[in-house]
């Protein structure tokens, strides 16, 4: 074992001090008294083959002894050739071992035993495993971020899934996909800042944006609902007889759907017979996006075959915050119907929906290009007199002028009075429908704001509604007019 062992770190001793050496003869007896091993080098006789790196025990070696700079017995080469030097027979690995003594401890700690390099003559020995921590391994790259998706062309404007909302956060509603064609994809506008006011739609004077001209007629303009007694769908020539004779109170009507296609039968009414009328179409809301989305279809098929030149607005929705939608989906909805007209090429109509005074808000303002209101007087908890109601009425629409619609129209969406009917201490009758309609025309005249009066005739459809609401007509069920305009 001893021969062994000093044959072995004869060899490794060599390679670590990248010197080509040999163990001779005399190199295997192992000197204990100075635990120094003696070695003599013969430089040309290595026999690298032989050595077998794997029988080494490197933690048998006093590398301290090793590296030791007193080494008497070992002789330097001489620059002349070397004597060849008989090779000892390399050690059988299955041969017995016996027990090596352990060297005392060396007072210093050993450095790391330093990894036999290959040696300058060829064939290169193979190298014995590093005692030392083989290295950290390189961190794998991270993969490329994927690129950025390409925006969407036409992503729908928020609908909201159920007019009954009444969460005040805001609602992140999904509209049913409307076919709209390539080359003018659906683009949401939701302005930054206020739209800047549109003009209204006749010359006016007054001090609204231009005041409110009649054109000679008794009202600026008059709400109308074609359906039959009924409830059922009039017909084409129902309706041109019908706007005939509201021709003559107006020149202006406000419809609030396109359902029966009421739209449709209302320009085609007007246009093959030149009825004097500009219409203000609407979309309704309350019954759903379903709903909504047949009315806005019908609307844009409806001004694509008889122009715009009649539409002179729309108004997406008619009282859905007092009836519990959430501002958010109101305004989801305004955005919907505006990017749908864009992309038809039908941009130039003014969009905005109509609210209950109490209910209009600034943002709601903000999303409409113009601002109009419905606002009653007969519903209010107390009643002096019938100039004290108009007077009523045109101050809350000047509140609104002066405090939300930041610049913009403001139009009475709805203003009444019913024939019929109790709703409080306001004395509902004909008498007293026909004096506030003359009072409160001539006052809205006076104020500049235009106005849409409730409305052409007696509701009689509305089955189940209080009498109240069936019964504001300036013309009954029959059109027959319930006064002298």
């Amino acid at each position: 074992m001893q021969t062994t062992i000093a044959s072995l770190v004869s060899a490794v001793l060599a390679a670590t001090a990248v010197v080509s050496a040999a163990p001779l003869a005399q190199d295997n007896e192992l000197t204990n008294t100075n635990n120094v091993l003696e070695v003599r080098y013969n430089p040309a006789a290595v026999d690298w083959s032989k050595v077998d790196w794997s029988k080494v025990n490197w933690s048998q070696v006093d590398w301290t002894s090793v590296f030791s700079s007193s080494q008497p017995n070992v002789v330097q080469p001489p620059a002349q050739e070397p004597v060849p030097v008989p090779q000892p027979e390399a050690p059988k690995p299955n041969a017995p071992q016996p027990d090596i003594p352990q060297p005392p401890p060396a007072p210093v700690a050993p450095p790391s035993p330093p990894v036999p390099s290959t040696p300058p003559t060829p064939p290169a020995p193979p190298t014995p495993p590093a005692p030392s921590t083989p290295p950290t391994p390189p961190a794998p790259q991270a993969p490329p971020a994927p690129p950025a998706p390409p925006a969407p062309l036409a992503p729908p404007p928020p609908v909201a899934h159920d007019a009954k909302v009444t969460s005040s956060v805001p609602v992140v509603i999904v509209a049913p996909p409307t076919p709209t064609p390539p080359s003018a994809p659906v683009v949401p506008v939701i302005p930054s800042t206020p739209p800047a006011p549109i003009q209204p739609s006749s010359p006016n004077t007054g001090a609204n944006n231009g005041g409110a001209s009649t054109g000679g007629r008794p009202l600026w303009g008059l709400t109308y609902s074609p359906y039959n007694t009924d409830g059922s769908c009039p017909d084409v020539n129902t309706v041109t007889a019908q706007l005939q004779k509201v021709a003559a109170a107006t020149g202006h009507i406000r419809l609030y759907s396109t359902d029966c296609s009421q739209l449709s039968s209302v320009l085609q009414a007007i246009t093959r017979n030149n009825i004097a009328l500009d219409v203000y179409a609407g979309i309704w809301l309350a019954a759903g996006p379903t709903r909504m989305q047949a009315d806005l279809d019908q609307f844009v098929a409806a001004a694509k075959t008889y122009g715009t030149g009649l539409i002179k607005g729309l108004s997406v929705g008619n009282e859905d915050i007092s009836n519990g939608m959430s501002e958010a989906t109101l305004i989801g909805y305004i955005n919907q119907v505006r990017a749908r007209l864009q992309a038809e090429g039908l941009s130039g109509i003014p969009i905005y929906t109509t609210e209950q005074d109490a209910k209009f808000s600034r943002a709601m303002a903000a999303a409409s290009d113009i601002v109009q209101v419905n606002i009653y007087a007969m519903f209010d908890g107390y009643f002096a007199n019938l100039d004290a109601s108009v007077k009523s009425v045109i101050q809350r629409a000047n509140h609104i002028k002066n405090n939300v619609a930041g610049g913009k129209l403001v139009r009475f969406g709805e203003s009444g009075w019913a024939s019929s009917g109790n709703t409080g201490p306001s004395p509902l009758s004909l008498a007293n429908e026909i004096a506030y309609a003359q009072k409160f025309k001539c006052a809205a005249a006076a104020a500049g704001f235009e106005y849409f009066y409730f409305e052409a005739k007696d509701a009689q459809w509305k089955a189940g509604a209080v009498v109240s609401e069936q019964n504001f007509g300036i013309f009954n069920a029959g059109f027959t007019p319930k006064f002298d305009f």
